[in-house]
């Protein structure tokens, strides 16, 4: 029988501490013209309330706790975490409908999520870890794009930064976002590299 893994689109899965640059790197890779025809974003499900300038379906799908454990017991949910008192989930019928689509998807994930996709599509998975410079310079990304927030807060980032930066090595690709313009073009590389490598071997 025909591995199916094979027809199937990738996952690109970028992880990376608050403030490394993460969630930049995937807007610019999906306003790449050439890219955006490739790839697709999945989009989350959280529990948290909708910020300002945020959009149904293009940010998130907000919903509620109720919903959210529904969708859990029905295992309609791929990995999902706890992140400062709400839920984030990918949603299972997104990604397989892309990736029985033969497309490609990426997504923002943690240590956790990351894993999880890892392990339930071991074939059709990459990973990569967008990490600064220091701890220094993200320690002070983290305060200067939350400054209103609670000194607490600030501190519980700085913490899960440090414990994600020690597992950066289990990743497939490890980038340090010094410089944005240099790192966005090494992320294109791997993700147009990994497409045509697929597109050969399928």
């Amino acid at each position: 029988m025909r591995d199916q893994s094979k027809k199937q689109g990738l996952i690109f899965v970028i992880s990376g501490p608050s403030g490394s640059g993460k969630t930049t790197l995937l807007k610019n890779i999906l306003q790449d013209k050439l890219l955006r025809k490739k790839i697709a974003r999945s989009v989350s499900l959280t529990t948290r309330n909708k910020r300002s300038g945020e959009k149904e379906g293009r940010d998130y799908f907000f919903i509620s706790k109720e919903q959210f454990n529904q969708l859990l017991k029905q295992k309609k949910i791929l990995e999902w975490t706890r992140y400062l008192g709400y839920y984030y989930a990918t949603p299972k019928e997104l990604v397989d409908t892309q990736l029985r689509a033969g497309k490609n998807v990426i997504l923002c994930l943690d240590l956790k999520g990351a894993a999880r996709i890892k392990e339930l599509y071991p074939r059709n998975t990459i990973t990569i870890f967008v990490k600064p410079p220091s701890l220094d310079v993200l320690t002070h990304r983290i305060r200067n794009r939350c400054h209103k927030t609670k000194t607490q807060e600030i501190r519980e980032r700085v913490r899960l930064a440090k414990k994600e930066l020690a597992a950066a090595s289990i990743y497939d690709y490890c980038l340090t976002n010094q410089d944005l313009v240099y790192v966005t073009k090494e992320l294109k590389e791997i993700v147009s590299d990994n497409i045509s490598l697929k597109k050969r071997k399928g």
